[in-house]
């Protein structure tokens, strides 16, 4: 078979993703945050964008399409105008951007009209809604241990050099308020001998809150015992042997520190009213609140009325004056292909960001239709939901509810959830007949929880004796399965928890 160039027709079929397609599943999974990052970029390229209300005398237009929801909705509402309307939520595995955008000269045409679009991206709480008051105060405080401890060094300090030492250290704090670097290479870094970071460090122990900048637990609890006059003899042997304290060996360490029962049980009370991990009473850089993306509310006939959450982004519109302006004054063909670009974009994204709000809306919507007993009685209602099940319900692809629901928060009376809490596994019910009769993970470790908390100190539960109460209560579930579903809600075995209530009992 003789080698050498030749040339074939093949024919292919492949998926072809535009650039607008990309970007519209991108700000789908986006978060709030990002949006507006995203927003802000936006409205730099484009001057044909403006956030905020446009008086109509300035050329903005201001009106609003009728289809985007501005007031509350029922689930069943929201389901069903969303299943009957033209345009849809955004189902980011058809081509349906596509299809409403191209016009053929560079311009997006609405598949409503052709008119001037606008979408409100954030969608608000009216002033009057108090809801969210709970949420900012659950946020970390502004205040951050470390601008706390620089805020006292300056007395503290016997020169500027043990300062600056001491402010490097204060940088190198974890977020309890301990230091986990060793002071040679402290000290090698900053090209200052070992005495010298010491002496820098002792001056940080002496700071508020007491006990910051210690090296681990024993020296924590040391330096607050020091605070509080209290670190004689019997209490260093105390903190010194906290690993038999943690081991329930209380005999050996009462008599290690050498007094009466009395005496072991009121330095036991000393030892627990000190702060383990000081530095969490301060925030951090990098915390900040979580806003919502829904709230969910009852109404006056019981059921659930969901709506975005307004407050969140700006109101994002073309400005129509302006495109006039720019349009009269383009001379040149380039001029004129740029303009249409820009206005294209503009509406582009107007539209993918309204189809992105009717998309966070229908999922929504059906998770609270699902998840009905939990909004309504807690927890322990809470039902196993995969990301099929509510696809297949809305008539979406299950990705697309996949990032429908990463970095979404909903709110309603029992707290803020993010969406992806209401998808949980499904655990058997003994005498189940048929699909629905699973038990959520979730309202396991619930029930978990609440037996262990009930059990009494004489009467701690085996692992064994969950399973026989569990299946009482109809969960068939494995020893392995309860002992993961309790060390994932932190509670110890049954062991360590009886050496918790004997120690708290002293």
């Amino acid at each position: 078979m003789a080698l050498g160039p030749r040339l074939d027709l093949r024919q292919s079929q492949s998926l072809v993703m535009t650039p607008q397609l990309q970007q519209a599943i991108k700000l789908l999974a986006a978060s709030n945050l990002e949006i507006e990052t995203f927003i802000g970029e936006a409205l730099e390229a484009n001057p044909l964008l403006e956030a905020g209300n446009v008086s109509q005398e300035a050329g903005g237009d201001t009106g609003e399409p009728d289809d985007i929801p501005r007031e509350e909705f029922t689930a069943d509402q929201l389901i069903g105008q969303a299943n009957g309307e033209s345009d849809a939520p955004l189902d980011i595995d058809n081509s349906a951007l596509d299809r409403d955008r191209d016009t053929g000269d560079g311009v997006i045409a609405s598949s409503e009209s052709g008119e001037w679009g606008s979408a409100s991206l954030s969608g608000g709480v009216s002033g009057g809604d108090d809801e969210l008051t709970s949420i900012e105060e659950r946020s970390t405080a502004d205040l951050t241990l470390a601008d706390h401890l620089l805020e006292q060094l300056g007395p503290a300090c016997a020169s500027d050099k043990q300062a600056f030492i001491a402010r490097h250290i204060i940088g190198l704090l974890d977020e309890a308020g301990y230091l986990s670097f060793d002071l040679r290479d402290v000290a090698e870094d900053l090209g200052v001998l070992v005495a010298e970071v010491e002496a820098a460090l002792t001056a940080v122990q002496t700071l508020e809150p007491s006990g910051v900048g210690a090296r681990g637990l024993a020296e924590c609890l040391a330096i607050q015992a020091r605070e509080a006059d209290r670190y004689d003899p019997c209490i260093a042997r105390l903190i010194d042997n906290l690993d038999l304290l943690a081991r329930g060996e209380i005999p050996r360490l009462r008599r290690m520190c050498d007094v009466d029962e009395e005496d072991f049980a009121d330095m036991l009370g000393e030892l627990r009213a000190y702060d383990p991990k000081p530095g969490l009473a301060f925030g951090s850089s990098a915390a900040s609140a979580v806003v919502p993306d829904i709230l969910l509310t009852t109404g006056r006939d019981g059921a659930w009325e969901i709506k975005l959450n307004e407050a969140t982004l700006p109101r994002l519109i073309v400005n129509r004056g302006y495109y006039v302006e720019l349009r009269e004054g383009a001379a040149s063909k380039e001029a004129q292909g740029w303009l249409k670009e820009k206005l294209a974009d503009a509406n582009w994204l107007i539209k993918a960001l309204d189809q992105r709000q009717k998309t966070i809306l229908k999922t929504s919507a059906e998770i609270v239709k699902q998840q009905d007993g939990f909004f309504r009685r807690g927890v322990s209602e809470l039902k196993p939901l995969t990301l099929r099940e509510v696809a297949d319900a809305i008539e979406m692809h299950e990705s697309t509810i996949s990032r429908v629901t990463s970095n979404k928060f909903l709110h309603c009376a029992r707290g803020t959830f993010e969406l992806k809490y209401f998808f949980t596994s499904g655990v058997a019910k003994t005498g189940g007949s048929g699909e629905g009769d699973g038990a959520s993970s979730e309202a396991v470790k619930s029930r978990i929880k609440a037996l262990i908390d009930a059990e009494e100190a004489k009467k701690i539960l085996s692992d064994d004796k969950l399973v026989a109460l569990l299946k009482e209560e109809g969960f068939d579930l494995a020893r392995r399965t309860v002992a993961k579903y309790r060390e994932a809600l932190g509670i110890g075995s049954s062991v360590q928890r009886r050496r918790q209530k004997k120690l708290e009992n002293l």
